[in-house]
């Protein structure tokens, strides 16, 4: 099966993708989807999210050659450094272009799932940037686990609602939204905030993430006269930041591409959130693809210590990357990112988040050349972690 970078008409990537939703939520889903590329394909629009991404967001972010980091491990690692974006995480990139969509399309209120809370502060930001209602849903378990995030949440002017159903994690935040969007269909956007959820959220994502790895080719080429890394990494939950670090890579075959999933407590504890370990084909949140659940096709509750990575599936592209090989996945545990965010702490002096230190911890268990070029995308900073953190130590 040939890998496929963007989705066909119907919005599946191989035999993952589509739009699974139910009639009440076709007019939202329809708009977009006959609309997303000639708005966002305009010169006006691409000047407007470039403006903003330069002197709001504070792009480019640098490419750092982490030289303690890159002595212990015998290779040249270099940091993807988006936990230097405003609001601290990848997700401000994401969260610019669809206010921006969600404005030319008439849109007055934005609603959004988080479960790191990254995502609910970047779009919360946004609003505030553009003057629009916004409504945040999050699980109980990660308001109390983020709380700082909530309190930033509330400073910019969101309401956050606590749902409390299932897990009250991420993926409970995701079904509330989308009722919540069933019921106000006409002057609502829902910003998603991964690759997930019905097309064509999975390419729309993408294609704003994908500046990520654009950046890197160029920056790679000042520093070592070749735009192609031999190896990029980044952790997956849903799939945004990896998403947009594989990008502009995935169809060189030649560049290595490793996706750390959060194994929790271990692969058979019970106690994961590893879906191209343990998961199967199923519908998830209005698209086809790999997630955890039992034989009767109920979810299964995820577990990470990392609230951005607390989700029972992956992305319908990153699925078909999976399928056809193209992209590696390792199983990282709690301790593992735990101990590899705190070595990144000592050795460089970043504290990144919990779910970046899964990225990292890739290469604790990877070996690489001596002359390789090593991209790990630092997805976020771990401001919101430390008592993460502190706990662990």
């Amino acid at each position: 099966m040939k890998t496929s970078l963007n989705p066909d008409e119907r919005g599946y990537y191989g035999s993952f993708g589509g739009a699974f939703i139910p009639e009440m939520m076709q007019a939202n889903v329809a708009e977009l989807q006959e609309k997303y590329l000639d708005i966002i394909g305009t010169q006006e629009f691409k000047d407007e999210f470039d403006v903003l991404l330069r002197d709001y967001v504070g792009r480019p972010s640098p490419l750092y050659l982490a030289t303690r980091l890159s002595e212990k491990y015998e290779t040249n690692v270099y940091l993807k450094r988006e936990d230097l974006n405003h609001t601290g995480a990848h997700k401000i990139n994401n969260s610019l272009g669809q206010i921006i969509l969600a404005k030319k399309l008439g849109k007055k209120r934005i609603i959004a799932e988080t479960g790191a809370g990254q995502h609910g502060v970047a779009t919360a930001t946004a609003c505030a940037l553009m003057g629009l209602e916004c409504t945040v849903f999050m699980g109980e378990l990660d308001v109390k686990r983020q709380a700082p995030n909530v309190g930033r949440m509330k400073m910019l002017g969101a309401q956050v609602v606590p749902v409390s159903s299932g897990s009250k994690t991420l993926k409970d935040a995701t079904n509330e939204a989308m009722r919540y969007w069933i019921a106000n269909p006409f002057d609502t956007h829902y910003i998603i905030g991964s690759v997930v959820g019905p097309h064509p959220y999975p390419d729309m994502v993408a294609k704003f993430q994908s500046v990520i790895s654009e950046e890197i080719r160029k920056q790679l080429k000042e520093k070592t006269g070749s735009e192609l890394p031999d190896v990029v990494i980044a952790c997956v939950g849903g799939g945004s930041n990896a998403t947009g670090a594989f990008y502009h890579f995935l169809e060189e075959e030649k560049v290595r591409l490793i996706a750390a999933e959060a194994a929790g407590k271990g692969l058979e504890s019970g106690f994961t959130a590893a879906a191209t370990f343990k998961g199967v084909s199923g519908i998830l949140h209005g698209s086809k693809t790999l997630f955890m659940q039992t034989d009767d096709g109920q979810v299964v509750e995820p577990h990470s210590i990392s609230a951005g990575l607390d989700y029972p599936g992956i992305g319908p592209a990153l699925a078909h990357w999976f399928e056809t090989g193209r992209v590696e996945y390792q199983a990282i545990t709690d301790e593992d990112a735990m101990q590899s965010g705190l070595e990144l702490c000592k050795l460089e002096g970043i504290i990144p988040a919990v779910e970046s230190s899964h990225a990292l911890a890739v290469l604790d268990k990877t070996k690489f050349g001596k002359d390789e070029h090593v991209v790990v995308n630092l997805s976020g900073r771990g401001d919101k972690d430390l008592e993460t953190y502190l706990k662990y130590l």
